[in-house]
């Protein structure tokens, strides 16, 4: 683990690993296939950023969500380590340009949407990078019919695996899986042996509270007045509705800004950056923001509804 420990604090400026990270760095470096619970904030990235550096070569980082994407991507440029992305709305030109880049530079990690497994462009790719040495999937309870945000371009990972020049393993990663969902993750994979790691989803410095209102508005604004520090989220579930949300909230003297899938790539980096950077208070967005985001100093998250599932 010393290795590991090094790149930790070179890199991060920890000293030590937190709950159950050690055990699953440990088990992928030893080339185990690994599927990690663990809740959101629980340092997910950590688990394969880390043994990804300490082994020659590239890993590759599935991820449906393209804030989450940009946010990593930058924050390891930011750390001197080479990073890319490729993900829906980039055009040809700029895709075969960072797909180019894996093969012949000597990049880190290749950052992925699912959508992009099927296309004979990142195959065809794919088959020139000799680089690879892991594959990490986040979100992974989305390959599960079980799960509560199945995606069938998920069920493509396997197929990739195949096409690599060797057997490399995988590390699956999710903050809220049934059993039946860890069972069938590991199969749709195409896990070796079952080998999972499960970390406890009590946080004890998080209030879940459910408020009736019938002015959710205004009941939102209420809410983050009192909470004058920090930044916010607050998620809906039409993509209309974060614009009309966002611009009541600036009427009330709360800065903020609209996020969903159907903004171009340029507006999303954009809004997302502002947020980031606290030019913007209150993120309004669709579930295309992810949580995954790296900002310490979010302190409300709202749902505009009620989610369908506990686990969404």
């Amino acid at each position: 683990m010393e290795v590991y420990l090094s790149i930790l604090k070179y890199n991060w400026g920890y000293d030590s690993f937190r709950g159950i990270q050690a055990d699953i760095i440990r088990s992928i470096g030893e080339g185990r296939d690994t599927l990690g619970l663990m809740p959101t904030g629980g340092g997910k990235s950590i688990c394969f950023q880390v043994p990804a550096l300490a082994t020659y070569g590239m890993c590759l980082v599935i991820t449906p969500l393209i804030s989450l994407m940009r946010d990593q991507v930058r924050n390891l440029r930011n750390r001197g380590i080479k990073a890319e992305a490729v993900y829906s709305g980039m055009s040809r030109e700029d895709i075969v340009q960072v797909l180019d880049n894996c093969i012949l530079g000597d990049y880190k990690f290749l950052y992925l949407s699912p959508e992009r497994l099927t296309t004979e462009l990142f195959r065809e790719k794919l088959m020139r990078m000799h680089n690879v040495s892991m594959i990490a999937v986040d979100e992974a309870h989305c390959i599960s019919q079980w799960g509560y945000d199945f995606r069938p371009s998920y069920l493509k990972i396997r197929e990739i695996r195949s096409l690599l020049q060797k057997d490399v393993p995988i590390l699956a990663l999710t903050a809220t899986a049934t059993p039946r969902v860890v069972d069938d993750i590991q199969q749709q994979l195409g896990f070796r042996s079952p080998n999972v790691y499960k970390m406890s989803f009590e946080r004890k410095n998080l209030i879940y509270v459910v408020r009736h209102t019938e002015n959710k508005i205004g009941e939102i604004v209420q809410i983050l007045k009192g909470v004058p520090q920090g930044s916010a989220i607050v998620y809906i579930r039409s993509r209309q509705m974060t614009h009309d949300i966002a611009r009541k909230l600036n009427e009330q003297g709360i800065s903020a800004e609209c996020y969903h899938a159907g903004l171009s790539n340029v507006e999303r980096e954009t809004r997302q950056y502002d947020w980031s950077m606290g030019r913007v208070r209150v993120m309004v967005a669709t579930n295309a923001f992810g949580m995954g985001i790296d900002k310490a100093d979010v302190r409300v998250v709202i749902h505009y509804s009620a989610p369908d599932t506990l686990e969404a």
